[in-house]
């Protein structure tokens, strides 16, 4: 039965969760090229989900992780025997953004009902949660391999809609990939970019209904 109740769903990685915070944890071991790392790491990952998404060979998230990985690794020529296997496990321990759990208490209690959205497998969201120490938070956490299918893909969009019985305008989103707010506000969510790099705006036919440093002020 679909209702009229407002959601607030948030994407997982780099909108609550800190992506770049696992290469942060070594950069001494990796050394000057972290940062590079890390970045080189972010970018192939979401590139790889786009190329799968499009040839509809849809694949498990955490293998997608590993591969982005390894590819950072070669181009910054290597990293210390070791590092690969603390870095993916640190990926999937990431903490949350500071400001995160206090934002996720207050809207709780102000009465709002609270989903995440995410291209991770189902055992990669569990692990982040419970390690941000977010569990019984949010009243679903649901993985695009629901839909076997990457964002921006309105497959994914629609589980939101199907999950928590909402019709798409009553669906308030969150996200720092402005290609997955322009995505969604193409399916009807309201759109919120959590624009932490302060990057210049993209796709202006597709534009988010909001945009914020970070989700600070988010309730408050």
């Amino acid at each position: 039965m679909t209702t009229h109740s407002p959601v607030h769903v948030f994407d997982a990685y780099g909108t609550l969760f800190n992506v770049h915070a696992a290469a942060g944890v070594y950069a001494g071991e990796i050394g000057p090229q972290y940062e590079r790392l890390s970045q080189i790491w972010r970018t192939k990952h979401l590139e790889y989900t786009w190329i799968h998404a499009q040839t509809g060979r849809h694949i498990s998230f955490w293998t997608l992780t590993e591969r982005s990985l390894d590819y950072a690794i070669a181009s910054i020529g290597g990293v210390p025997a070791g590092v690969r296997g603390r870095l993916l496990s640190a990926y999937r321990r990431m903490a949350a953004y500071p400001e995160v759990p206090a934002m996720l208490a207050r809207l709780a209690a102000q009465g709002h009902r609270l989903a995440i959205l995410t291209n991770g497998d189902p055992d990669m969201i569990a692990d982040a949660v419970e390690s941000a120490g977010l569990s019984g938070q949010f009243e679903a956490v649901i993985s695009v391999a629901e839909a076997g299918v990457f964002k921006p893909d309105r497959r994914v969009y629609q589980l939101v809609v199907d999950r928590m019985g909402v019709v798409p305008s009553n669906v308030e989103f969150f996200s720092q990939n402005r290609w997955d707010i322009a995505g969604a506000h193409v399916f009807g969510f309201r759109t919120v970019w959590v624009n932490r790099a302060v990057a210049p705006d993209e796709y202006p036919d597709m534009a988010a209904d909001q945009v914020v440093g970070d989700l600070t002020a988010v309730g408050g």
